[in-house]
């Protein structure tokens, strides 16, 4: 994740936790050093973000209580219900793109009055998720296949299967992603053939994002997918 990127999401997390959070559990969650935390901290105040901390049992750093909220207003049953689905939906590994789905968790969590958080806290404590996670991937690899996704990017991958030994290296564009209730397929097209390729996410072992050159003018044609999916 880009420092712009986190900056941001640490500013949702902010929003999503107004009793305050620590240092600590940022640097845990965005996978970086406290002192990293930190020093994206101080930038947010530097932005005029109104960032304060709180020491003692339940401190940590929050915004100001008068900090603007988005017009949206979920009840505690309504907030329960979409952070249960998006928590299934990430620990069972039904869908991949976990950056995009956990901000707009925290979203939802920020639109509540403290008071209606601790309800849902609460609520959301006896739930519990019952089912075999799909095939585990490379968080680096969703990353990259998430932003691929959403900012039509080409990407390189190297990916391996049964009939070679060492991972295949492909430039590929997404076409359409399927949701499987095991594994997440990716059909794409290869931007070398023009040929339609489905790939395994849990079978790629690197990903990064390239630029290929394209005419702004002539864009190219995709063939048709015609691929089976497991059922």
């Amino acid at each position: 994740m880009r420092r712009t990127e986190r900056l941001f999401a640490i500013a949702e997390a902010l929003r999503a936790r107004r009793t305050g959070i620590t240092a600590e559990l940022l640097a845990d969650r965005f996978g970086v050093s406290v002192r990293t935390i930190y020093r994206d901290l101080d930038s947010l105040r530097e932005a005029s973000l109104p960032l304060h901390s709180e020491r003692g049992r339940g401190g940590g750093y929050a915004l100001d209580r008068t900090y603007a909220l988005p017009p949206v207003n979920f009840t505690a049953r309504e907030a329960t219900l979409l952070l249960a689905l998006g928590r299934w939906a990430s620990e069972l590994r039904v869908i991949p793109f976990t950056t995009t789905l956990s901000s707009a968790m925290d979203k939802v969590r920020g639109a509540l009055p403290p008071a209606t958080q601790r309800q849902l806290d609460h609520l959301l404590s006896t739930v519990t998720f019952v089912g075999v996670p799909a095939q585990a991937s490379h968080a680096e690899v969703r990353a990259v296949v998430e932003r691929a996704f959403f900012e039509s990017r080409t990407m390189r991958v190297w990916y391996r299967n049964k009939e070679y030994e060492r991972a295949n290296e492909r430039t590929v564009r997404i076409d359409t992603v399927v949701l499987e209730r095991g594994e997440t397929l990716l059909n794409c097209i290869d931007v070398n053939t023009a040929e339609a390729r489905q790939l395994r996410l849990h079978k790629l072992d690197r990903a990064e994002i390239v630029e290929a050159p394209r005419d702004p003018e002539v864009a190219p044609k995709r063939p048709p997918i015609r691929m089976k999916t497991k059922r």
